[in-house]
């Protein structure tokens, strides 16, 4: 097979994703897993996922981030973190924290974890047991998130903000402060995989998406250097979209519980696009070399008005699943972007949605169809 040339301005990936597994306590409804989920049997084997991190670090990978699922559930995390540190990979624990004992994040310290990113469903205890499907969850994880720090380690908390719980973002950076995280995520809900399935239900309000907006700022301000706010704004209400992965295969790379390759948690809803496994090819050459990589990179596939946008080198386009998802073409403009001629549509959408009663809740569910829940 002959080489795809490379675009010169294509770098190696900063960042692994490592979706260890899809096994997870929590149900969530706005889960960016995809609908079909990855039993155990299917998951790859401990000699795998580190020959994976050799070859991630050999690349120029400089970041780990283990995912799922939950990566806890894998009684093999001890052995993958130790060979992240072997190899230099800075190694990020991305966690419910619901599960995991005092023992257990001591010895995934001792085997040289350097970070630790918690999701918080809600600040309320009734809430955050509604919106992941697990009683007695909050409790847990401010336990654990106490834990995190006694041990020194950093804490990222991530919330991810709907119209359920969006009313409460500033318990949520209360939470931080009192928890002494060193940064919080706040999140809208992105509609892909179980969210997409879910948007009736968490589509926020434009009053309160503004008003989130009016409170990260202000926390922002008064908190400085003290708590780090990242703010993720939903796309539908946008002006222009987001890089979505900081472009297609430009700086991080995901391989999923199974062994398949991607750019991106949505990338496989894309049709026509064959996603290599590590199972039977070298990272490196799935990164360089693979058709799936290479479809969206560049400016050469992009319609107008991307390739002449003089925004094309900042949003790259946007996101292209969520251009298939909305209107069925991966090359169309995002119709996040104000220029698309569909924009208004999603708009609209969005409005109209989140001016509804919100419907159950479609749950993520691993072995079993997912169940409607009141929401």
């Amino acid at each position: 097979m002959n080489a795809i040339p490379r675009e010169p301005w294509r770098e190696p990936p900063i960042g692994l994703l490592a979706e260890l597994t899809h096994r997870c306590p929590l149900a969530c409804p706005y889960c960016s897993n995809p609908l079909e989920l990855t039993a155990r049997e299917r998951e790859l084997s401990t000699e795998v996922w580190l020959r994976v991190l050799e070859e991630a670090a050999a690349l120029g990978v400089l970041q780990l981030h283990l995912s799922g699922g939950e990566p806890t559930l894998r009684t093999d995390l001890e052995a993958i973190v130790a060979r992240a540190r072997a190899l230099e990979l800075y190694s990020n624990l991305i966690t419910a924290g619901v599960g995991v004992s005092e023992r257990r994040l001591e010895a995934l310290a001792k085997a040289g974890l350097d970070h630790v990113q918690l999701s918080v469903q809600d600040v309320d205890p009734e809430g955050c047991d509604r919106i992941g499907g697990f009683k007695g969850s909050l409790a847990r994880k401010v336990a654990f998130a106490r834990a995190v720090r006694a041990l020194g380690l950093p804490l990222t908390l991530n919330a991810v903000v709907h119209r359920h719980n969006l009313d409460r973002l500033e318990r949520f950076v209360e939470l931080a402060l009192e928890l002494e995280a060193d940064r919080l995520e706040v999140a809208h809900v992105q509609y892909y995989g179980w969210a997409l399935a879910n948007r009736a239900a968490l589509m926020p309000t434009r009053a309160q998406l503004d008003r989130s907006v009016e409170i990260v700022k202000a926390a922002r301000e008064r908190y400085g250097d003290r708590l780090l706010i990242d703010f993720v704004v939903p796309d539908y209400y946008a002006t222009h979209p987001k890089p979505c992965a900081s472009g297609w295969g430009r700086a991080v790379i995901l391989v999923a519980p199974d062994g398949r390759v991607l750019p991106c948690h949505a990338a496989p809803t894309i049709p026509g696009l064959d996603f290599p496994s590590v199972k039977d090819r070298p990272l490196a050459w799935i990164w360089h070399e693979s058709p799936a990589f290479q479809r969206f990179r560049g400016f050469e596939w992009m319609q107008e008005p991307c390739r002449s946008c003089p925004r094309r080198e900042i949003d790259f386009g946007g996101c292209r699943c969520q251009a298939m998802q909305l209107l069925g073409d991966p090359e169309a403009t995002d119709p996040a972007c104000s220029l698309s001629p569909h924009h208004a549509r999603i708009r609209a959408l969005a409005e109209a949605e989140a001016a509804s009663a919100p419907p159950p809740f479609r749950y993520r569910r691993l072995a079993e169809p997912a169940a409607a829940v009141p929401a």
